[in-house]
């Protein structure tokens, strides 16, 4: 039986309706879970981009990954391991105020984070917590523990390679110079 492993793919495509479900349904085909998903615009000027997280096998990845780029809107689709990109993700916790009356266990653990305190009122604090998805994890855990988490949410991964030119780059070469071309000879 194959292991799984946890991967980040990226994909790059045009900004049309109906792109996220063709994507979407690819994991669906395939029974697998995407643990986390962020669509935003790209550096790339009409250019998406898609950073989704999943957890399977090598061989799942590869057909995820072939049968993503088949689709009509897709540019590129490449699929990463942590090892292969930076990442980071987001979280705000809304936590009440009243367990940590009359102590310094609030603030040793905000300094321990590292977070970012958005709202303060006399009933709950909100704090803001970037970093990797284990560091949002361990707080979550620090706070549950305390019994005093009244709201938490995070987001969906964002990546970027850590080599020095995106894939996606080439492609957008590629399709400049058929249009250079075709424009000469019309």
């Amino acid at each position: 039986m194959e292991t799984e492993s946890l991967y980040t793919i990226i994909v790059h495509s045009e900004n049309f309706a109906g792109i996220l479900n063709q994507v979407a349904a690819v994991f669906t085909r395939l029974q697998v879970n995407i643990e986390s998903l962020n669509v935003s615009a790209s550096s790339l000027p009409n250019v998406h981009k898609f950073t989704i997280c999943c957890r399977t096998t090598e061989k799942n990845i590869d057909k995820i990954i072939k049968q993503i780029v088949k689709k009509l809107d897709v540019i590129s689709a490449a699929c990463y391991t942590d090892r292969d990109i930076f990442s980071s993700e987001i979280a705000m916790y809304k936590i009440s105020t009243h367990v940590f009356d009359g102590s310094d266990d609030l603030n040793v653990i905000l300094r321990k984070y590292n977070t970012r305190v958005v709202e303060v009122t006399s009933d709950y604090i909100v704090v803001e917590l970037a970093g990797s998805s284990d560091e949002i994890t361990a707080l979550r855990d620090e706070f549950q523990n305390l019994g005093c988490i009244r709201q938490f949410v995070r987001s969906g991964k964002i990546a970027v390679t850590a080599s020095n030119i995106e894939k996606v780059s080439e492609w957008l070469d590629r399709r400049e110079k058929v249009r250079t071309e075709r424009s000469r000879i019309l």
